[in-house]
């Protein structure tokens, strides 16, 4: 069983600048079948996540329009994160005790994967539903 987040997160998640708008991150969303997107500064640097729920309960359904709001004006700031050599467990946890699906995996500064309940749920138990939900593709 994995110890180590690097062995249980998504290499090279997928990534926003914070001055895309809701409509460009929804189509990456949709392009890449996933439910989030972690947003970057101009340098790279995390500094956001922005899920499917985030553009729908605070982007559009506050008024706002999604081909001329930016990731930056709806997007969780400064999301909590773990590094590549962290212990699975501890992530479990911090997932727990946060409500947080999703966790960014940052090495020195530098955004290198991303671990969801799912991925969790699958180092668990290979046979868990949970996973199972979380891997299959959307229906459309």
């Amino acid at each position: 069983m994995p110890e180590r987040l690097s062995e249980v997160m998504t290499r090279d998640p997928v990534t926003v600048p914070a001055t895309a708008t809701l409509e460009e991150a929804a189509r990456l969303m949709r392009d890449n079948d996933i439910g989030d997107v972690l947003v970057v500064d101009d340098s790279g640097t995390l500094c956001g996540i922005l899920t499917d729920r985030d553009i729908v309960v605070e982007g559009i359904a506050e008024g706002t329009h999604p081909s001329s709001t930016s990731v930056d004006e709806v997007c969780s700031h400064a999301p909590v994160s773990l590094g590549p050599d962290d212990a699975v467990a501890e992530a479990a946890k911090l997932m727990s005790d946060r409500a947080i699906r999703r966790l960014p995996i940052v090495d020195n500064g530098s955004l290198v994967g991303i671990v969801s309940l799912g991925d969790l749920a699958m180092d668990r138990d290979p046979n868990s539903v949970l996973g199972e939900i979380s891997e299959a593709p959307a229906n459309n």
